[in-house]
């Protein structure tokens, strides 16, 4: 099994900044793909970000520009930089964590989810 530990979400104004961290344990032999996905009131979980084990990166249209995904793999670790924060930014993130475990088994790990909310 793997446990992924979320933190870092709050209340910020519009204009402020947040860093998210997800932390990866548990049945690990390689992390692959790492990313943050986030829910609206009323929405559908949507991409915010993706990168892989190679660095590469991949943002939603929405938060090109203002957000960064970034990997500790020493730490097991995903962090996502979330600057110039919107209103329509409110929502709860999740991370996502795909990884490869002793038994070459590939799982697909969701996080608890943090909430962000930005006020106007």
């Amino acid at each position: 099994q793997v446990q992924l530990v979320e933190s870092g979400g709050g209340l910020v104004q519009a204009g402020g900044s947040l860093r998210l961290s997800c932390a990866a344990s548990g049945s690990i032999l390689r992390i692959n793909a790492m990313g943050w996905y986030r829910q609206a009131p009323g929405k559908q979980r949507e991409l915010v970000a993706t990168i892989s084990s190679g660095v590469s990166t991949n943002y939603a249209d929405s938060v090109k520009g203002r957000f960064t995904i970034s990997r500790d793999n020493a730490k097991n670790t995903v962090y996502l930089q979330m600057v110039s924060l919107k209103p329509e930014d409110t929502a709860v993130y999740y991370c996502n964590v795909r990884t490869t475990n002793r038994k070459y088994m590939d799982y697909n790990n969701w996080g608890q989810g943090t909430q962000v909310t930005v006020s106007s």
